[in-house]
């Protein structure tokens, strides 16, 4: 049950689409000057060593926060400009894709990175939760869920060096089971992020049952849904299934993926080794999110796409209703 552990994956391409994501979304909600409370269900260790054992053993980071601070990309064009046949032609009359100003949301993502990299690189990387108190003001509140008896001592341990005081909340609970308690916040304003590690099949029927349950206590609350897009029928069945919830309660909704390579498993040709391509692809849910959002993606996963694509199968979507 306890098995994965987030410093293997830290700074990836799936890292790099849910703190853009989450950082667009949390600079809007922060325009207003009311208290907001931010619930973590699965928070993690809280901060990475990108040259660290767990992070260096699994190399992933070089895939994503690293390519994208490069600036290099792979030869083959991704199939993200066939999704939108609007943008290649007006492409033809702008300046080349390398040459194009790097998306806000993408400049963002890359400033708040720098913050914790003073002298440059990404030699630590920001999980949520430090993200997340990194924006928030003196009187916005965090509540973070992390039930890995290790990394919670981790997570604790990282959190006391901010000196927070009361603003941060660090709870050896199950996320799913316990954070519908802090809905809704004193000030009527929240973000839940809700980002487990699908590990477990029990994880998608589980973000589903919480994301029903908070929004009967909480139905104006912004829910953010990180999930992996592998080849597993409730991978594919959640983001429909949520997109049903939100609509029949009535609720906006807006759906991003990315995807950098193909899914399909192949054999080395001189081996005979069976090759596994590790996760090709995720995506973002929201609920209520802001207006300010998909403008902010157009612009951005075009550009994670093109510059994080692996091979040809590089894509990328969005979508939204409600």
């Amino acid at each position: 049950m306890f098995s994965y552990r987030h410093a293997f994956h830290a700074g990836n391409h799936a890292d790099v689409l849910k703190h853009t994501v989450l950082i667009a979304t949390l600079d809007h909600l922060l325009e207003k000057d009311a208290a907001l409370t931010v619930v973590d269900t699965h928070a993690g260790a809280g901060l990475y060593r990108l040259d660290g054992d767990y992070a260096g053993t699994s190399g992933e980071a070089a895939e994503g926060i690293l390519r994208l601070l490069s600036g290099k990309k792979e030869p083959a064009a991704p199939a993200a400009a066939a999704a939108a046949p609007a943008a290649k032609s007006a492409a033809k009359k702008a300046a080349p894709a390398a040459e194009a100003p790097l998306a806000d949301a993408i400049a963002r993502y890359l400033g708040v990175i720098s913050d914790f990299n003073p002298k440059g690189g990404a030699r630590v990387y920001p999980g949520s939760p430090f993200i997340i108190q990194h924006l928030l003001r003196d009187h916005d509140k965090l509540k973070l869920f992390e039930l890995h008896p290790t990394d919670s001592r981790t997570l604790s341990a990282n959190i006391a060096q901010l000196e927070a005081g009361r603003q941060i909340a660090v709870l050896l609970e199950d996320g799913f089971g316990s954070a519908t308690k802090f809905l809704p916040p004193p000030s009527r304003r929240a973000l839940v992020l809700m980002d487990p590690s699908y590990e477990m099949k029990t994880d998608y029927g589980r973000v589903l049952d919480f994301a029903a349950e908070a929004l009967k206590r909480f139905a104006t609350g912004t829910y953010a849904i990180w999930y992996p897009i592998i080849p597993r029928p409730e991978a594919h069945d959640l983001p429909r299934r949520l997109k049903t919830m939100a609509t029949k309660a009535g609720k906006s909704w807006l759906h991003a993926t990315l995807t950098v390579k193909s899914s399909k498993i192949t054999k080395d040709a001189a081996s005979g080794e069976t090759q596994r391509p590790g996760l090709p692809a995720s995506g973002m849910f929201l609920i209520n999110p802001p207006y300010t959002l998909k403008p902010l993606l157009a612009e951005a996963l075009p550009q994670l796409a093109e510059r994080l694509g692996q091979d040809r199968n590089a894509t990328f979507s969005l979508e939204s209703g409600g």
